[in-house]
């Protein structure tokens, strides 16, 4: 069984898991629940209820009281995460074999047909196959509600560039169904972010003002994620190990985000100064697993980050830097530093 970034999965106890990542150990899959069965849960149906869980602190606060087995410090990551053995998952979601069921269904929700018109639009525009791109989220595994947003993802390195250049015109363009974040609509996205990621307003605005893949769609929130295909993946497990070195507040300057667009994301830095924490060197880049730090600064941009800080070692070659690694605790946050 293979899964990736994007893919939810369930498990014989029939709760819902999202993937994380695109890089798993044997017969595990690293996921975390998204979606628990629940009596007095508001998504599904009267008999198949379910209630939802985002925070990553409530998700493991959820696995400790429910399924305390899932819950492994992994060797190579060195991190406590959820995983699922292959023989506890009884359904995999492929984001690509929804979209495709959706296209050809002959009744649809008005979210779904929502779904289905933006991933119509942007293949067009962007000139991607249809096998470069699904619908996850809500979405895929049939609980949206009313208020749900959309999960469009799209996969590949070549389709991923391409539509986001196609996001970027269809926003600059004025098309009436894309539609920029307003100030008050990056007010309320703040308002759910800031939850369990810690910044200022005034530098939420600054960073994810420009970001095109997200914004609303006819009304509908979307948040586009994007994802290397297999094919594009150099990593195995254990051929690189993480080592958590602790927690450090730095500057640095953004030396290269030909990566950034992806979830995950890496960004190569330069000129780091550690600001608080232990000071190791040399930190070479900055990394998340969370699609909310794709695209947060560009080539050549000044940021100051806080986060865990990771030595990474490459265990065919012996070679070791350090990263940042961001997205783990609600203080974690990468901003533009002022000029």
């Amino acid at each position: 069984m293979r899964a990736r970034e994007g893919d939810l999965i369930k498990t014989r106890g029939n709760v819902i898991f999202d993937v994380k990542g695109l890089v798993h150990p044997p017969d595990k899959i690293i996921a975390f629940p998204r979606y628990i069965p629940s009596p007095s849960g508001t998504r599904g149906k009267k008999r198949d209820l379910y209630g939802k869980v985002y925070n990553l602190a409530e998700r493991f606060k959820y696995l400790q009281q429910n399924a305390p087995n899932l819950i492994v410090h992994d060797p190579v990551f060195d991190e406590n995460l959820c995983e699922v053995p292959f023989s506890a998952v009884k359904k995999r979601y492929d984001p690509v074999a929804k979209l495709a069921s959706l296209r050809t269904s002959k009744k649809l929700e008005p979210l779904e047909k929502k779904t289905v018109t933006l991933a119509e639009d942007l293949k067009e525009v962007a000139g991607i196959p249809w096998s470069a791109i699904g619908i996850s989220g809500s979405v895929l595994v049939g609980l949206h509600t009313a208020k749900s947003d959309l999960d469009p993802i799209v996969y590949g390195v070549d389709a991923c560039r391409k539509a986001y250049a196609a996001l970027k015109n269809l926003l600059k363009d004025g098309d009436s169904r894309f539609k920029p974040y307003s100030r008050d609509g990056l007010h309320a996205l703040f308002d759910f972010r800031s939850k369990d990621t810690f910044m200022s307003f005034e530098d939420f605005v600054q960073v994810e003002s420009r970001k095109a893949f997200q914004g609303m769609f006819e009304g509908v929130d979307y948040f586009v994620r994007f994802v290397k295909d297999w094919s594009e993946v150099g990593e195995r497990y254990g051929d690189v190990c993480y080592r958590n070195c602790g927690y450090a507040k730095i500057t640095a300057t953004v030396a290269d985000d030909s990566e950034a667009l992806f979830t995950p994301c890496t960004y190569k830095i330069e000129n780091v100064t550690v600001v608080e924490g232990a000071r190791l060197e040399p930190i070479l880049e900055i990394a998340s697993f969370r699609g909310r730090f794709c695209e947060q600064a560009r080539k050549g941009e000044a940021v100051t980050a806080q986060g865990k800080v990771e030595r990474v070692t490459n265990i065919k070659t012996g070679k070791k830097h350090y990263r940042m690694i961001l997205g783990n605790k609600s203080t974690d946050y990468m901003v533009l530093s002022c000029s």
